[in-house]
């Protein structure tokens, strides 16, 4: 059996290998368009930043190490120009000297991966992008003798750019078109990253745009110039289909190659994995396209899997992620508010503040935790976690949590490791349970910190039963205060009509709700309490 696989990075290398473990007596040729397979793509930003020192520790494999252990006939600066479907042929050619030849096949596997989007701005062609080896490489180079950067882009990759140009000791500044950075978090939740960012000399411009690069400067929509010796562009990537395309295989509405749940095209002969391709929403079922390398890594696995013969399935994808910014971890898992607003879709939402850890134990940290939750099913639509230590840890158990079918208010019963420098005997996974107990069995309510202020003006008050020394340092206007331990004793001081309690995160307010509901009064508590409200108000500015 005569094998192709173009693409040899995540899951072109991913399907070769396993292919190779299955039968040994398959023809596999690999083609690969740079001069590189098999690297570490996640960590070519580390080795620009000089985190990662060793640029060879970024290379995996080389074609003389997969021939030897695999008998991979792997072959580097060799592009695919064209698959004919009728004679069963892929025409290669040589980067370095355009010669072309033809390689027959019995299956074809697609594996291109993404092209970093580059919008028709003036001078885009000086900015640099980095999706390989040789785009890492360049970008050094770049680096030497710079002194101020530009980075368009506050994706995952713009702000992980952003800190690693600056820990090479360079001016940056990161311009985004959208309000906030990272769009798969919600507003509240990306204030922290703003925050640390700008605390660590990052100029981050926020609803602005690039709409001219010069020889020396970029040229913003706020009509500013800002100096940039270095511009990256880190605006998107979009599945690199155009062989596909050109091979009359489908290609769906989002740019991405079609495949069936045996990551077969429309051609059954040539499969397709890996950024290139649409996937499946685990929610809905919609077509998205979700370019991370875990999930085109076991695609890589699943196709070799089915062209060996073996019984396999296309799972849906959950879109988990984490990025490291600055000593932040923020990390997501399935829909944001965002998407759940704009889709129309009923949803609970259950903010918290925990510790990493145990707080008697040195080192905790804060972290900022976001349930979201169907209320008719109490099925897990979404999760994001933001802080120091310990995000990635929980994200994690959610995303397995919703892999398996749990329900939020199940996760109150998930028997989780502990330890007090590991976590606390209450998990902050198990306290999202908890909460969610407790909304869906109705014995609280809780109201947004973005529909606080529509709540006063309909004449509801802000009872903030913090501590007065608390109360002093910052509060929501027009609040008033009567700390929790003292509620019982001054009900009569509490005005009439609606209200809504808080505290810092929720915990104390949920008491003192309980309270004012047994004394008759209608009550909703500020979820995840004046932390979450500040983080959200913040992000307005």
């Amino acid at each position: 059996m005569n094998i192709v696989i173009i693409g040899g990075v995540a899951g072109g290398m991913s399907a070769a290998a396993r292919l190779r473990r299955l039968d040994e007596s398959a023809t596999i040729t690999v083609v690969e368009r740079s001069g590189y397979v098999s690297f570490a793509n996640c960590g070519l930003p580390y080795h620009v930043g000089g985190v990662i020192a060793e640029r060879s520790a970024l290379l995996l494999q080389t074609p003389e190490a997969l021939r030897a252990r695999f008998e991979l006939d792997v072959r580097v600066l060799t592009e695919a120009v064209r698959i004919d479907r009728e004679r069963r042929v892929v025409v290669v050619r040589s980067v370095e000297t355009g010669e072309e030849s033809e390689l027959p096949y019995d299956a074809v596997v697609l594996a291109p991966g993404a092209r970093p989007v580059r919008p028709p701005i003036p001078g885009i062609e000086r900015a640099l992008a980095l999706r390989d080896v040789e785009d890492t490489d360049a970008m050094v180079a770049a680096v030497e003798g710079a002194r101020t950067a530009v980075v368009i882009g506050g994706g995952f990759i713009g702000v992980e750019m952003a800190e690693n140009l600056l820990h090479r000791g360079l001016a940056v500044t990161l311009v985004e078109a959208t309000p906030q950075v990272m769009a798969p978090v919600d507003p509240e939740m990306a204030s922290p990253v703003h925050a640390v960012m700008r605390d660590a000399g990052i100029d981050l411009r926020l609803s602005t745009s690039v709409t001219a690069i010069g020889e020396h400067d970029v040229e913003l929509s706020t009509g500013e110039r800002v100096p940039a010796d270095l511009v990256v562009a880190a605006i998107g990537v979009r599945p690199d289909a155009a062989l596909a395309e050109s091979a009359g295989l489908e290609v769906g509405s989002r740019g991405g190659i079609v495949v069936d749940e045996r990551y077969r095209t429309s051609d059954p002969a040539i499969y397709a994995v890996g950024d290139a391709v649409e996937k499946a929403d685990a929610l809905d079922g919609s077509a998205v396209l979700v370019p991370l390398a875990n999930t085109a890594n076991l695609q890589g696995r699943r196709v070799a899997d089915h062209i060996a013969g073996r019984e396999v399935r296309n799972r849906p994808v959950l879109g988990t992620a984490v990025v490291g910014v600055l000593g932040l971890q923020v990390a997501v898992v399935g829909w944001s508010e965002k998407r759940l607003v704009a889709a129309g879709r009923p949803h609970r939402i259950i903010h918290t503040h925990p510790l990493s850890h145990a707080g008697y134990y040195p080192g905790a940290q804060g972290l900022a935790l976001k349930l979201l939750v169907d209320p008719g099913t109490d099925a897990i639509l979404g999760a994001q976690a933001v802080g120091r230590d310990g995000a990635d840890k929980r994200i994690d158990v959610i995303a397995t949590a919703m892999r398996g079918g749990l329900t939020a208010s199940e996760l109150a019963e998930l028997e989780l490791a502990y330890a007090p420098q590991f976590g606390s005997a209450k998990d902050p996974v198990n306290m999202l349970g908890f909460v969610d107990e407790n909304l869906a069995e109705g014995l609280t309510d809780t109201i947004q910190w973005h529909e606080v202020e529509a709540a006063q003006r309909e004449g509801a008050t802000v009872l903030d039963v913090r501590t007065p020394g608390e109360f002093a340092a910052g509060a929501i206007p027009g609040a008033v205060n009567v700390p929790v331990d003292e509620v019982r004793e001054r009900l009569d001081e509490v005005p009439e009509g609606e209200l809504v309690v808080h505290c810092a995160v929720g915990i104390r307010a949920h008491v003192a709700t309980r309270i004012l509901q047994a004394s008759g009064r209608s009550v909703r508590n500020l979820d995840g309490g004046y932390t979450t409200w500040s983080a959200g108000v913040a992000s307005r500015s």
